[in-house]
């Protein structure tokens, strides 16, 4: 059945700037919502852990009609993204924007929708309500400018995003809803000094300009990825409690800038630097994980979220030099998604405040205070079992097979640093037959591995590490070609490497 128009509200609503970082700003923090996993949880149970939790904005991934659906009517505003793999053909073709934005805008906005109410601050006065002023926005690109992609993508992003403004304006939304782009987190490079300087990256500089001209042309903003937690991982000057917000005090008695300050004051200095100081900053994109990589917990992502919530109400660290703060943070993710690219690391499928199956990881101040988090109702999963290696069998085969079922399902949780990564062997074999097991929704033929699994109703969980047991939701996703060649190519590699051998990894 096609998603009623209805009721759904897909804006982004743009906050005038503000002097400095103020409690008003806390009111505009969203998450993001990603559902690339493999049994996804229900649409309309994401949408009511949203509603029960207080959470206003969202920001799509890619426009997934579930979803659109399910928001319809929950006065949740939403931010929808096209994922980098569109970018070439809506670059080559008009009429593939033109589909796509009849597809995943033009059916989701009746003629006369209600209105979403703008918060203005008018000089230094108090808060404002108007209802006539609705900016929506098209994020298009997901993580176009990763550097682990390359050149895959974003040599096609302003012709995708000029296609997709014109064919808003065929729609007659080019008033309406603008065209924003996003930058990656490691599309800026710093340089020394205080305060920081910082340059967009010399293989994407000519690409960053064309982008930074089109947004201010047509008065966009950049939507940003900040990750103090990457830049922890791949600096060893930078230190975990800079990371986590923690106040370190200097010879001089001043405490010294967190992570994110320093990464916003060179986001700021290379737009200075590429000859646009004005142009809008969203934080499309800012979190903590909480597996796959080592400090990668639970209790960490309650202390950076609990830092960042605080920063952005102006009541820790040193505020910024900035003029124009960001006026929406949008918190990565909502859940944990186990089919998510791992390009950048096994990490990236624990981005989620919740886990998959909608059971809240840690706190967020989304608004409720110290109220407890409320975890999606109603959730349905497939019986209570498992499949385990079979100890009564010969198992000089078994690592091979584990290294199959690891490359076919999600083994992230096994990384150097991860929860299930000293649970030794054969614990770590029945890691991964289970992992694969529930990828095939408990298919029977799944548990087989040459005749070394067992199904089990004994949960074979240990300490920390959780055998899941999987939605009932959807069917399982089986192996593609492409998936697998993705895989040899991506850091999940190191965990075969491990299994195989007890390579020392990184």
């Amino acid at each position: 059945m096609a998603p009623s128009p209805s009721g759904l509200l897909l804006t982004w609503i743009v906050i005038q700037t503000l002097p400095t970082f103020s409690p008003a700003i806390a009111e505009a923090l969203g998450v993001n919502w990603g559902r690339a996993a493999s049994h996804p949880l229900p649409a309309e149970t994401a949408v009511q852990i949203l509603k029960a939790n207080g959470i206003t904005k969202v920001k799509l991934l890619e426009a997934d009609p579930e979803a659109l659906e399910s928001l319809s009517g929950s006065n949740i505003d939403v931010t929808v993204g096209i994922p980098d793999s569109m970018l070439r053909s809506l670059n080559s073709s008009l009429k593939a924007a033109q589909s796509w934005v009849h597809d995943n805008i033009t059916r989701y906005f009746a003629e006369g929708s209600s209105r979403v109410r703008i918060q203005k601050r008018f000089g230094n006065g108090p808060l404002h309500i108007a209802n006539t002023c609705i900016h929506r926005y098209v994020l298009v690109g997901d993580e176009p400018f990763l550097e682990t992609y390359g050149m895959e993508f974003y040599p096609f992003l302003v012709g995708a995003a000029t296609n997709i403004q014109t064919a808003l304006a065929k729609a007659n939304f080019a008033k309406e809803i603008k065209v924003a782009i996003p930058c990656s987190f490691d599309a800026i490079q710093s340089e020394s000094g205080m305060p920081p300087r910082g340059n967009f990256r010399t293989d994407i500089n000519e690409t960053m300009v064309q982008v930074l001209k089109f947004l201010s042309h047509h008065q966009s903003p950049l939507f940003v990825t900040i990750s103090p937690f990457q830049s922890y991982l791949q600096n060893k000057n930078v230190s975990l409690d800079a990371a986590l917000f923690k106040e370190n005090v200097g010879p001089s008695h001043v405490a010294s800038k967190s992570s994110f300050e320093l990464i916003y004051e060179t986001l700021e200095s290379a737009l200075s630097s590429a000859g646009f100081p004005e142009l809008d900053i969203i934080i499309g994109r800012i979190g903590w994980p909480t597996d796959g990589a080592a400090n990668a917990t639970p209790s960490n992502a309650e202390v950076f979220l609990k830092g960042l919530v605080e920063h952005l109400k102006g009541k820790s660290g040193n505020l910024p030099q900035s003029k124009k703060p960001p006026p929406q943070t949008y918190i990565m993710s909502l859940l944990d998604e186990d089919k998510r690219d791992v390009a950048s690391g096994n990490f990236e499928r624990h981005w989620g405040v919740f886990t998959f199956d909608g059971q809240a990881k840690y706190h967020v101040d989304f608004g409720q205070g110290s109220r407890k988090m409320v975890n999606g109702q109603n959730v349905h999963y497939l019986p209570s079992k498992w499949c385990v290696v079979n100890n009564n069998k010969d198992l000089s085969n078994a690592t091979a097979q584990a290294s199959y079922a690891c490359s076919a399902s999600d083994c992230s949780a096994m990384s150097r640093g991860g929860s299930c990564f000293d649970i030794g062997w054969p614990g770590n074999i029945s890691y991964a037959f289970n992992s694969y097991y529930q990828q095939n929704s408990q298919n029977a033929d799944g548990c087989d591995f040459g005749g070394l699994g067992l199904i089990t109703t004994v949960d074979p969980s240990v300490g920390t590490c959780r055998f899941f047991v999987q939605l009932s939701t959807s069917v399982s996703v089986s192996l593609h070609t492409y998936d697998l060649l993705h895989w040899l190519a991506s850091p999940l590699v190191s965990i075969l490497l491990w299994l195989l051998g007890g390579v020392d990894w990184e």
